[in-house]
């Protein structure tokens, strides 16, 4: 039986208890932001910052011109991110095309580092719903641990709620057990508000993490559209009790930044989200900085940036 929608205006049968949409006050969210970004953590706390973020890390390539060769590089340098050090722990997952899905699980089997894949008509999300939960069933089959969808922009935009969310809850049944990361393109959206109203639809139609970016804009995470999500995240979690992961995910290239997200993290959802299970950080170059610092915090110096692996 439908419940009453939460989503203002939206016919739509939504889990019941989930807060309302409301809007975004941008002055406040945005100075909230930049406050979170201005905190300082102790010397002694920054290496342990750093490795939670690299446990925390999606390893990702999603170049046209990747190859098995390639997939394989990089997983072993997310199995061993430092071969001098091994202290260095492992990434959380290798993020890959569908059709190298079957050369990531086969380098990454038995070390604990998932195999993610992209989805339902990267980046665009523009391809008829069938095709989206056939390719989500095949990547699936192959191995993937976690699949990450885009919604259809195009759609949301135009008012079509309905087909957003049902796509999310047909795509969802397809994961079977592999985890579902819902991508909203936040670049694309426009307004907070938008991105609040696309993060409750998402985690309404099933979602196990909500994600910002594809990382094919310039217009990716930043700090406050992160914050709207993890927002979002908390009160519905107020409201019902589910927790919901969050992927930041495009332009964080710095080790600096990846401290300020997990600041933001600790401050706005607690402790418990302090975990790969319910956080990851989307990279492909921040995990060679975090690294240089890591030697820097360990040896007193920074290390030259040619010494790591560009892959």
């Amino acid at each position: 039986m439908a419940t009453t929608p939460v989503l203002s205006g939206f016919e739509l049968p939504l889990e019941p208890r989930l807060p309302r949409i409301g809007s975004v006050d941008e002055v406040a969210v945005e100075e909230r932001a930049a406050s979170l970004a201005r905190r300082s953590i102790k010397r002694e706390s920054k290496l342990f910052a750093l490795e939670l973020a690299i446990r925390m890390t999606d390893l990702t390539t999603l170049e046209g011109q990747d190859t098995p060769g390639k997939v394989a590089a990089i997983c072993s340098k997310a199995v061993r991110p430092d071969p001098a050090d091994a202290t260095v722990p492992s990434v959380a997952a290798v993020c890959v095309y569908p059709n190298l899905v079957p050369s990531a699980v086969a380098r990454l089997e038995g070390t604990g580092v998932k195999v993610a894949s992209v989805a339902t008509a990267f980046p665009s999300g523009q391809s008829p719903t069938d095709l989206k939960v056939r390719e989500t069933e095949e990547v699936v089959a192959m191995g993937a641990d976690e699949v990450d969808m885009v919604i259809d922009r195009g759609a949301f935009l135009s008012g079509r709620y309905a087909k957003v969310y049902d796509e999310i809850v047909r795509v969802k049944e397809a994961c079977g057990d592999a985890h579902l990361k819902v991508i909203l393109e936040v670049g694309e959206l426009g307004t907070y508000d938008n991105v609040r109203r696309a993060s409750i639809l998402a985690i309404a139609a099933g979602a196990d993490f909500i994600k910002t970016s594809t990382g094919k804009l310039p217009q990716a995470a930043t700090l406050a559209v992160t914050l709207v999500m993890l927002e979002a995240i908390r009160d519905v979690h107020d409201e019902t009790g589910r927790k919901i992961g969050m992927k930041p995910a495009g332009g964080i290239r710095q080790s600096k930044q990846a401290v300020q997200y997990l600041v933001q993290l600790y401050e706005t959802l607690g402790p418990d989200w302090l975990t790969p299970d319910l956080y990851r950080l989307g990279a492909s170059t921040l995990l060679n900085d975090m690294l240089m610092q890591i030697r820097k915090e360990k040896t007193g110096r920074y290390q030259s940036p040619d010494y790591f692996t560009i892959d």
